[in-house]
This record gives structure tokens, C-alpha cells and sequence, in this order.
């Protein structure tokens, strides 16, 4: 090895360091900015230390690709709002898992063309690096698509699960011809017309498999297509012999492998529910048993006395708060609480809006201290001493159903208990039903109260009847 690989070998260790510190440091909010720009600092280390590797050849149309590639990035994530955050983050997951997908056919395009000049056999190592390549080819090409068809759900493009009769089996079908055409480019059966069946039907597996899940399991999804990116990535680096690219692909895979257990165990789900179930139908669930009682409403300025003289208060946000863009008004409505000695908290449950931390990024978008959120399981037992628990834009997350009906569609799902404080109060926009497409029994329960109208506007009136009793 010559001094040059020493040395560049030696900064991608450096940028694995600072990959797994800044994952360590993302682990806390108060750390997780600096825990983003350490592994920033890695990855732009590899990336440059890559340009030097001996025998590299391009390097002005990798130049050129990161450039357009860092300009699109920079204009969109400025310009995307935190309400479409989710859908931005399943579309550059997308990207990686197919940029893995093309290291994977470029690479097998390459055995084709150096076998049938030699007309040769591959031999042990060959092998190995020939299913490499295909394995990391077919599980970026269906994060790849299945993120895709993930984006186009959370940007409100496909609006229905598509599902029809024979469904399962003709998804078990593809991914048997799949693995059946990697087998045969494996065995060194590398004709152009195969290697482009495989990934066409690779791509179509991951659309089939996406299609019927629901929006309720989004955040399953995305983080289940994370892992399955950051594994694509760590095999075609074995293939290409990258030590960057084996360690941070082995870092995210394992990363979100992590976060999509811990979100399937927030739903009390296993990940075969998730995929095959038919939890989180838009509308499509079954109906739980009939919801005795009323829906009652209550104006603005009745709900700000009532939270004006609690003594504890608890927020419990949802998506309808991002989609409102409440957040700072919420806080601003928390600070005036403040300044009355009512002692307030946030609720976040973990699968809330529509990414593993969407509500933690909205708050603290807002300025929202670290210390007023709290987890479900830490904020859980303070409901039955809470006054009041306003919830604005949360729906199935704060349904009771899920502990008492087992007919419900969402039973045995984790949810945060606002039905056992002693009054609750619901912003909601209308009368619709949850992702889960059931009734929520809360909404009519005796102590609960509905706050009707746009997020943003009931939280401004909020705020200013609270300004009205200070006044």
C-alpha cells in the first residue's frame, strides 16, 4: 500500500470516528446539532480524502455531481417547510439507497463486459464480490422505490392503499424472480437483458410492497427504508473495498434498524404487521364498537380561562399542528401559562406526526426548552394529576379504544393517557377521523371539550382572551 492509501485510509477512520460520535450525539436534543455537523465533518473528510485514493479517474465529473448535487440540497432544504420535513427525508433516503443501486449495476455491467472479454469464470473472490453487488444493488433498488412511493404518500399524491385480491402473492412472486435472476448474475450469467430484469423487478417490489401500507405506519416505513439504504451502501462498499462507505452504511443500517424496532414497539406491532397488516388504512380500518356520547364545543375564551386557573397543563401536539404551523403560538400560549405559575408540559408519543421525532423538531424549531418535553412513558402517570391537557392536532395517539376495544383497529397500541385527566381539551380543524379511520372516543367522553377551527388561529385566540384576563 502506498503512502497516499495510508493516508487517506487513515482520514476515513477519522470520518468513522466522527460518524458514530455525532450518532452518539444525536442522541440527546440539547447535543444533536453538534452531533449533525460532527458527522457533516466526517462525511466531507471522506469525500475529499476519496478524490486522492490512487487510480481514481473522473474527478471533474465528481466534482461536478457534488456541485449540483450540495446547490439542489441547500436551495430545497432552506425552502422546505417542517410540515413536509417527513416527505423530504423518505426522498433523500430514496436518493441513497438508489445511488447505491447504481454503484451495484455499474458494477455488474462492469463483471459482464471483463468476463466476456476474457471469457472466464469468476473465481472464490469473485464470488464474493459478485454477490455483493447484487445483494446491495437489491436492497437499494427497493428502498429506492419504496421510498418514493413513501414521498408520494406523505405528499398527499396517493391517497388510497392500493390493495387487491392476490396482492401478497404476487409480491411473494416478484421477489422469488428477483432472487432467482440474482442468483444467475451471481453464478456469473451476466447477459445486459438479465441484469436489467433484476433491477426492474427489484424496483417494482419495492413499489408492490409500499403501496399497501397506510399513512398511519409512515414512520415505521421510512425509518425500516433507512436501515435498508445504509445496508445497500455497506455491501457495495465491501464490493468497492471503501472502508467509508462499509462503515457509514453499517452505521445507519444499524442506526435504523434501531429506530424502526423502537417505533414498531411504540405501536405494539411487530414489523410483518406493519408490512402485511392493514392497520393504519386511511378510512379503510374497522369500525371499533359504537362511541357513546356527544361532541361538545367550547369557544376560545372559556378554554383559556379554564387552563388560566389549572394547576398543571399538559400539551399533547400532533400533526395537525405542523400542518397548521401552530408551534410558536402554542408556545407563546405556554409562556403566558408560565408567567401564571401553571405548571406546563409537552406530551410527545413516539410514532406522533409523521417521522420518529417530528413533534421534537417542531418544538424545538419554536424554542420550546428540552426540559418541557416529555417521552410517553415519562408523562403517562402525570395525567391523572393534570388539570387540563390541551391536545392540538393528535388523534389516534391519545385514543382510549386502543386499551379497551379489541375490535379497534389500533388496540394494544401505546397511547398517551389524556382520558385520565380531569378535563381535556381538543383544537381540531373539523370532524375527521384519524389515519387509523376510526372514531375517536376521547373527542366524546364527559370532561373532554372541542376547541373548533384552524391550529393556528384557536392557539392566536388563545393567546390573546389569556392577554385579556391579564389586562
Amino acid at each position: 500500500m502506498s503512502a497516499a492509501e495510508w493516508v487517506v485510509r487513515g482520514i476515513y477512520f477519522l470520518a468513522a470516528v466522527l460518524f458514530i460520535l455525532g450518532l452518539k450525539r444525536m442522541s440527546s436534543p440539547r447535543t444533536a446539532r453538534g452531533g449533525i455537523q460532527w458527522a457533516g465533518i466526517g462525511m466531507l473528510l471522506a469525500v475529499v480524502a476519496t478524490f486522492f485514493l490512487p487510480g481514481m479517474h473522473h474527478r471533474w465529473l465528481m466534482l461536478a455531481a457534488i456541485v449540483v448535487a450540495v446547490a439542489v440540497a441547500w436551495v430545497t432544504g432552506r425552502r422546505v417547510a417542517m410540515t413536509a420535513m417527513p416527505q423530504m427525508v423518505a426522498l433523500y433516503n430514496g436518493m441513497g439507497g438508489g445511488a447505491a443501486a447504481a454503484i451495484g449495476a455499474t458494477e455488474l455491467l462492469g463483471f459482464a463486459s471483463l468476463l466476456g472479454a476474457m471469457q472466464a469464470d469468476l473465481n472464490g473472490q469473485g464470488l464474493l464480490h459478485m454477490a455483493l453487488a447484487v445483494l446491495g444493488s437489491l436492497i437499494g433498488a427497493v428502498s429506492f422505490s419504496g421510498s418514493l412511493v413513501a414521498f408520494a404518500k406523505l405528499q398527499g399524491w396517493l391517497t388510497r392503499r392500493m390493495v387487491f385480491t392476490g396482492q401478497r402473492v404476487l409480491n411473494l412472486l416478484v421477489l422469488a424472480a428477483t432472487v432467482v435472476i440474482g442468483a444467475l448474475l451471481v453464478a456469473g450469467y451476466l447477459p445486459v437483458g438479465l441484469i436489467v430484469a433484476f433491477f426492474a423487478l427489484a424496483l417494482a417490489f419495492g413499489v408492490l410492497m409500499t403501496l399497501p401500507i397506510g399513512g398511519a405506519d409512515m414512520p415505521v416505513v421510512i425509518s425500516l427504508y433507512n436501515a435498508l439504504t445504509g445496508l445497500a451502501v455497506a455491501f457495495e462498499g465491501f464490493a468497492l473495498g471503501n472502508e467509508a462507505m462499509i462503515i457509514a452504511g453499517m452505521v445507519v443500517g444499524a442506526a435504523g434498524t434501531l429506530l424502526t424496532q423502537l417505533m414498531a414497539k411504540a405501536m405494539n406491532r411487530s414489523l410483518a404487521n406493519v408490512l402485511f397488516g392493514n392497520f393504519g388504512a386511511a378510512g379503510g380500518g374497522a369500525e371499533a364498537q359504537a362511541v357513546e356520547g356527544a361532541l361538545k364545543p367550547i369557544e376560545a375564551s372559556d378554554a383559556a380561562v379554564m387552563m388560566a386557573y389549572a394547576e398543571r397543563v399538559v400539551i399533547v401536539p400532533g400533526y395537525g399542528m405542523a400542518v397548521a404551523q401552530a408551534q410558536h403560538k402554542i408556545w407563546e400560549f405556554a409562556r403566558l401559562l408560565g408567567e401564571r405559575d401553571v405548571k406546563v408540559a409537552f406530551a410527545i408519543h413516539p410514532v406522533a406526526g409523521r417521522m420518529p421525532g417530528h413533534m421534537n423538531v417542531l418544538l424545538a424549531e419554536a424554542g420550546v426548552p428540552y426540559d418541557l418535553i416529555a417521552d410517553m412513558d415519562d408523562i403517562n402517570p402525570e395525567f391523572a394529576n393534570t388539570d387540563v391537557a390541551l391536545v392540538i392536532g393528535a388523534n389516534d395517539v391519545v385514543n382510549p379504544v386502543a386499551r379497551t376495544d379489541p375490535d379497534s383497529p389500533i388496540y394494544g397500541m401505546p397511547v398517551l393517557d389524556v382520558a385520565a385527566a380531569r378535563n381535556a381539551i381538543v383544537i381540531k380543524r373539523g370532524r375527521g377521523k384519524g389515519f387509523a379511520g376510526i372514531e375517536n372516543a376521547l373527542f366524546y367522553a364527559d370532561h373532554t371539550r372541542m376547541l373548533y377551527g384552524d391550529g393556528q388561529a384557536m392557539a392566536g385566540a388563545l393567546v390573546a382572551a389569556l392577554k385579556e384576563l391579564d389586562a
